[in-house]
C-alpha cells in the first residue's frame, strides 16, 4: 500500500495530530478499523473522483399531469433515446429504434402489445435482451461499480453484473453468456428480466432529479407523480407556492385546506382529494346543496365547462356541473372568511386590504377596494351575515370541522407530505447552481426587499432561510402551541403573500376574480425580480449573495410559464438564469405555444428541452409515440466534467484527507487496529 497518497509533513509524527483531530480519527477508526479498510477505502473513491459526472435532470412546474410527468422521467427528457440511438445506429431502422425506446419507457405494457400481435417471441426476446444488455453497459459505464452492484434488482442481481461486465470477445464465456440469456427466455422469466433491465437503465442515466417546485393541483393526480417521487433513488424538492399550500393543509391550516380544495373545485379536479387522499367533501356537498340552492353560482362553475357549446364539454352534465359550482361557492366564502381571521392574527403580514370580505356589503351589492367602492358582480350571499362578514356560521364551522378532520387522518397524504419536508427546501444550491421555484424578492431598484418579522429586517438569503424554518414550524412544532399556530399561519403567506418568494405577486385576486368586473383589479403585479430577470447585473448579485461564483454559477428558476409562441427566450442573463417551467399544466398551452421545458445538465455542458404537449400513455406505448421536443446544447463544455469537479466529489475529497490521517495514525502507531464488528455481533 506504499502508493498511498501521502499525508502533509505537519502530520509526521503523532504530536502534529491535535487532541481534536485524534478524537475525530478515533471515532472515524469505529468505521475503518484497520489499515487495509482504510486503504482500499481511498483507493476506491480516488477511483471514483475520475468517473464523469453524473447527469442531473431538472424539472418544474408538473402540477399534477402524472402521464406527462412520468413519460418525461422515463424518457428522461430524450436522454434515453440518446442511448438507444447510439447502440443501436443507424443499421436499425427508425421505426424498430422508436419501438425499442418505448420498450424501455413502458416494459411491461410494450411486452403485452408485442405479444397480442403475434411476434415469434423467442426470436424477439434474444434480440430485445441481447440489445437491453448492450444500452444497460452504455448507461453503467458513467458510474462505479459499486453504485452499479446497489441498484442491481434482487431477483437477477448475479446474472445482471456478470452480463454488464461481460467480454463477447472472449470466445471462451460466449456459450456461457448465450446460456444465461437462452435460460431465462427457457424459465419463463424473460419479462421479469426485461423489466428488471429497463428499470435499471432508466435509473443509471440519470443520477439526480431535481424538481424545482410545484408538484400540486390543476391537473389531475399530483399523489401519483409523489408516488414515483418516493421511489427515486437521489430526488431534491424545491418549494412551490402550491406545495406549500398543501404543505399547510396537511398542517392543519383551516384556510389552507379551503385553498386546496377551491382550487380543486375550479377544475371539477377531486379526484386527488378523494381517491388519492380520502378526503371526505360530502359534508361540504351536503352544506352547499342546503345553503346555496337556488342562488347565483354562475361565476363559479368549472373552468372547463361550457353550457353555450354544442352538447356539454368533457361528458359533464348540468347536474354535476351545478353541484361542482355551489361547492365551489361555499367554500370560497368560507376561504376568505378564514384568511380574514389570519391576517387579523398576523399584521406583521402587512395584508389588511385582501380582508375584502369585511369590506363587502351584501345589502348593497359593494365592495370597498383601497377605498373606492365597486358593484360586486354577485350579491347572493346566503351565509354571510352583513354585521359580521367574516365570521363563520355555525354550518360552516361545523363543515371545516370535518374537513380538517380528515386532512389530519389521512395517512397517504401525511406520508407524502413528510417526503416533500424530508427531500425538500426554499432553495438549493448544487454544482454551481441555484435552484428555487419563484423568485428572490427584489425592490424596485433592483436590490434586495427587506422584509421585518419577529422585529427583525430579513433580505435575500437571509429571508429564504427564515421562510423554510417557519414552513418546517408549521409542520413539526408542538402540536397546540403558538408557534405550531404562527408555523400553519405562515404555511398560507407563502401560498399568496406579498414578499412570499414561492409566490412572487403582489396579492392573490382570487375575491375579485370572483365577484368583480374590472379587470384592472385582478391583475396580480409581479415582484420586481422578474423585471431584472435579464439583467447580468442582477443575477450576479444573486449568486454571490448564495455564496455561488457569478462567473460559473447560474439560477434555475421554475413559476412562470415562458411564452415561447411570443418569442420569449427561456435562457436569461447572458445564460446565469434558466427558467424552466415544465409547462405540464394543460392550461397553460394556449399561453405558451408549448408544454414547457426541462433541462439536462451532464458531464459535457447543459441541454434545454423543449416539449410539445403529450397525449396519452396508450398512444404512446400503441403508437411508439415519443413526446415531441427540441434539444438546445446552450452551454457545452470544453473539457468533460469528472466527479471530482461536483460538490459531493469536493465532499469526498475531504473524506479522502480524512482518512489519509486516519491511515498515517495507524502506521505511527497513534492508533491501534481494531476488529470490525457488525451488526449483531
Amino acid at each position: 500500500m506504499e502508493n498511498i497518497s501521502p499525508v502533509s509533513e505537519k502530520n509526521e509524527t503523532e504530536a502534529h495530530f491535535s487532541p481534536e483531530r485524534m478524537k475525530y480519527l478515533r471515532l472515524l477508526s469505529k468505521e475503518y478499523p484497520t489499515v487495509a479498510k482504510t486503504s482500499a477505502a481511498i483507493i476506491n473513491m480516488q477511483a471514483v473522483l475520475r468517473l464523469p459526472k453524473g447527469t442531473e435532470h431538472f424539472m418544474s412546474d408538473l402540477h399534477g399531469e402524472d402521464e406527462a410527468f412520468t413519460h418525461i422521467l422515463n424518457n428522461a427528457s430524450g436522454v434515453i433515446r440518446e442511448k438507444v440511438d447510439a447502440v443501436l445506429g443507424k443499421q436499425v431502422p427508425a421505426r424498430e429504434r422508436a419501438e425499442f425506446a418505448t420498450l424501455i419507457y413502458y416494459p411491461r405494457q410494450k411486452i403485452q402489445e408485442v405479444r397480442l400481435r403475434g411476434a415469434d417471441m423467442a426470436e424477439w426476446y434474444t434480440i430485445t435482451l441481447y440489445r437491453l444488455v448492450d444500452v444497460c453497459r452504455l448507461v453503467a459505464s458513467k458510474n462505479s461499480r459499486k453504485f452499479v452492484r446497489d441498484s442491481l434488482p434482487e431477483d437477477f442481481e448475479y446474472i445482471i453484473d456478470e452480463l454488464l461486465h461481460a467480454h463477447y470477445e472472449d470466445h471462451n464465456k460466449e456459450l456461457y453468456y448465450e446460456a444465461i440469456l437462452s435460460s431465462i427466455i427457457q424459465t419463463g422469466r424473460a419479462n421479469a428480466f426485461i423489466e428488471a433491465l429497463c428499470g435499471l437503465i432508466k435509473k443509471m442515466a440519470v443520477y439526480k432529479l431535481h424538481i424545482v417546485g410545484d408538484i400540486f393541483d390543476r391537473g389531475s393526480r399530483p399523489d401519483l407523480i409523489l408516488d414515483k417521487l418516493m421511489a427515486h433513488h437521489s430526488v431534491d424538492i424545491q418549494w412551490g407556492n402550491h406545495d406549500v399550500l398543501w404543505m399547510g393543509a396537511a398542517a392543519g391550516s383551516r384556510a389552507c385546506m379551503a385553498n386546496v380544495i377551491n382550487n380543486a373545485l375550479s377544475y371539477d379536479n377531486l379526484e386527488t382529494l378523494e381517491n388519492g387522499y380520502g378526503i371526505n367533501l360530502r359534508p361540504l356537498a351536503q352544506f352547499a346543496e342546503e345553503c346555496y340552492a337556488g342562488t347565483d353560482i354562475s361565476r363559479f362553475l368549472p373552468k372547463n365547462f361550457a353550457a353555450e357549446t354544442e352538447g356539454l364539454q368533457d361528458d359533464y352534465t348540468v347536474k354535476s356541473a351545478t353541484r361542482v359550482a355551489r361547492m365551489h361557492k361555499a367554500i370560497a366564502v368560507i376561504q376568505f372568511k378564514l384568511e380574514a381571521a389570519i391576517i387579523n392574527r398576523n399584521p406583521e403580514f402587512c395584508m389588511q386590504d385582501r380582508k375584502l370580505i369585511e369590506q363587502m356589503d351584501p345589502v348593497s351589492g359593494t365592495v370597498t377596494v383601497n377605498g373606492q367602492q365597486y358593484a360586486l358582480a354577485d350579491r347572493d350571499f346566503p351565509t354571510v351575515d352583513p354585521a359580521m362578514p367574516a365570521r363563520l356560521t355555525t354550518a360552516e364551522y361545523q363543515v371545516m370541522e370535518a374537513i380538517v378532520t380528515s386532512f389530519l387522518q389521512s395517512e397517504r397524504l401525511h406520508r407524502q407530505i413528510r417526503f416533500i419536508y424530508a427531500k425538500g427546501s426554499m432553495y438549493r444550491v448544487e454544482n454551481g447552481n441555484l435552484m428555487f421555484h419563484g423568485c428572490i424578492p427584489l425592490n424596485e431598484s433592483g436590490s434586495f426587499d427587506t422584509v421585518v418579522f419577529d422585529g427583525r429586517a430579513y433580505s435575500g438569503k437571509e429571508w429564504m432561510d427564515y421562510c423554510e424554518k417557519m414552513a418546517r414550524q408549521g409542520y413539526f412544532g408542538k402540536e397546540g402551541s403558538a408557534a405550531r399556530q404562527k408555523g400553519k399561519d405562515f404555511l398560507w403567506y407563502l401560498w399568496c403573500g406579498p414578499k412570499a418568494p414561492t409566490f412572487g405577486r403582489s396579492k392573490m385576486t382570487t375575491f375579485e376574480r370572483l365577484f368583480l368586473t374590472e379587470d384592472a383589479l385582478k391583475e396580480e403585479k409581479k415582484n420586481p425580480y422578474y423585471r431584472y430577470i435579464d439583467s447580468e447585473y442582477v443575477a450576479r448579485y444573486i449568486l454571490t449573495a448564495f455564496g455561488l461564483d457569478a462567473e460559473t454559477g447560474r439560477i434555475i428558476n421554475g413559476h412562470v410559464p415562458v411564452r415561447a409562441s411570443a418569442g420569449e427566450k427561456p435562457v436569461k442573463a447572458g445564460g446565469k438564469v434558466v427558467v424552466i417551467d415544465g409547462g405540464f399544466c394543460r392550461a397553460y398551452h394556449h399561453r405558451t405555444g408549448i408544454a414547457g421545458y426541462t433541462l439536462i445538465y451532464s458531464s459535457w455542458g447543459l441541454t434545454l428541452a423543449s416539449h410539445q404537449p403529450f397525449e396519452t400513455t396508450e398512444k404512446a406505448i400503441r403508437e411508439n409515440m415519443d413526446i415531441v421536443s427540441r434539444t438546445d446544447v446552450f452551454e457545452k463544455l470544453s473539457n468533460r466534467l469528472y466527479f471530482e469537479d461536483t460538490d459531493e466529489g469536493k465532499a469526498m475529497k475531504e473524506e479522502i484527507a480524512d482518512l489519509t490521517d486516519l491511515l498515517e495514525a495507524y502506521r505511527q502507531g497513534c492508533l491501534k487496529e481494531g476488529v470490525h464488528r457488525g451488526k449483531g455481533m
